[in-house]
Order: C-alpha cells, then sequence, then structure tokens
C-alpha cells in the first residue's frame, strides 16, 4: 500500500460533537413546513434523518418533503437554526480531534474536511472551530455536485490537492454513508469511527477497514511508528 498523503475526515460525529445538534436543527426545520414534534410525521422524518446521517442535508429534505420548493425552504431554515445553536455554544469538538488535526499537519499529511453541511454552515463551524488554519480544504456536496454515499468530495479533493491517487487517502467517518464514499472512491483506508451514530455492525456491513473507537485512533494507522520507517 502506497504512504497516505491526505487524510478526509468527516466532521458532525466524527470530529464536531453532535450530541443531538443536527436533529434540533431538523426538527427547527420541517417544524416550518408543519411537521411538528410529537406528531407521526415528525417520528417518520426522524427515522429518515437517523438513515440518511452523513448525507447531503438538502438531499435529506427532499426525501422528507417530496418537493423542491420546501426542500429548499426547510434547507434553509436549517442552515439558521444550526447557526443560532452554533452561537449558543451547543457545538465543539470531540475529544482529541483538534490534537489529531496538528498531529497529521506535524507529519506532513494534507487534510480535508468533509460534510453533508451546505457550504455556509461549514464555513461558520470552521469559524467557530478556529480550524481554518489546521485543514489545507473543506468540501460539501455542493462544491462537487454529489455528496455522500456518491466519492465525489474524497475524488474532488484527491484531484484538487494534487495527490497521487486515491490508494493513498484515509478516509473516517461516523455513518456508514461516509464509508461507502470512502469504499467507492477506493480509498486505502476506510475508517469507521463509533462517536456518532453508526454502530460496530454498521460500519462493518457499510465496507470499513477498521472500526475505531474514536477519531484519534486513526494516527497510528496513517503515521508510521518511527521503526516501521
Amino acid at each position: 500500500m502506497p504512504a497516505i498523503e491526505l487524510v478526509c475526515l468527516d466532521m458532525a460525529g466524527t470530529t464536531v460533537s453532535d450530541d443531538g445538534v443536527v436533529e434540533r436543527a431538523f426538527t427547527a426545520a420541517v417544524a416550518d413546513a408543519g411537521i411538528t414534534p410529537g406528531s407521526a410525521p415528525h417520528a417518520d422524518a426522524l427515522t429518515v434523518v437517523h438513515a440518511t446521517m452523513g448525507q447531503a442535508k438538502i438531499e435529506v429534505f427532499r426525501l422528507i418533503l417530496g418537493d423542491e420548493d420546501a426542500a429548499q425552504a426547510a434547507n434553509t431554515a436549517f442552515e439558521s437554526a444550526y447557526a443560532e445553536l452554533l452561537a449558543d455554544g451547543a457545538v465543539s469538538p470531540l475529544p482529541g480531534a483538534e490534537g489529531l488535526l496538528h498531529a497529521l499537519r506535524a507529519a506532513g499529511l494534507t487534510i480535508c474536511l468533509t460534510t453533508g453541511f451546505a457550504p455556509a454552515t461549514r464555513e461558520a463551524l470552521l469559524e467557530h472551530l478556529g480550524w481554518g488554519p489546521l485543514v489545507d480544504l473543506a468540501l460539501s456536496p455542493a462544491d462537487v455536485g454529489r455528496g455522500r454515499p456518491w466519492p465525489d468530495m474524497i475524488l474532488a479533493a484527491v484531484r484538487g490537492l494534487g495527490i497521487s491517487g486515491p490508494d493513498a487517502v484515509a478516509v473516517a467517518g461516523d455513518t456508514p454513508s461516509d464509508v461507502q464514499a470512502g469504499v467507492a472512491a477506493g480509498a486505502a483506508i476506510v475508517a469507521g469511527v463509533l462517536t456518532g451514530t453508526g454502530t460496530v455492525a454498521d460500519l462493518g456491513a457499510a465496507g470499513a477497514t477498521h472500526v475505531l473507537d474514536s477519531v484519534t485512533d486513526l494516527l497510528p494507522l496513517v503515521v508510521p511508528a518511527p521503526a516501521d520507517r
């Protein structure tokens, strides 16, 4: 296997704590469309949300609402609700995630953050975390055409960052969609992490090469120990 050059990391649930923030923002967004908490349609909508974690948020709203205008309005409402939660301090780095970014940088690896959020939400999150200087690229589905489980974000990072090929890429994420995207891209390492919504069974079934307790466990997989060099 070639040496790893690029590490693609998911955000919410992988490097960033969720703690129900995405679900809360979804609930606020669909309430504007008449789907109220406690109702059967709301329960159905949450089932879809949980099943599609990691995918582009606009695609999830299309599935739930079945109407393009309503989906676009809900997506805008989601961005607004998430921004409010962000401002209230409801989102924070997962333990060790920022240290991992520093360690990957120190090892000379290239870093791309990927997310199902719209670019505006992604940028607000990056600014809140102060991670802009720590990463080489951050991508949303809107930047590349298709979100996960398609491999487009990973392959765009390979091309845009001058990586030799997908077999020099490690991917980590907490959902089956993250894993499926890594597998479809042909990444050498596709790690599922257990700090989000995915289970060992879910991530394994999606094709994960490794299932990790935390994204911090990725470091020894991508940075060889001195004795191995």
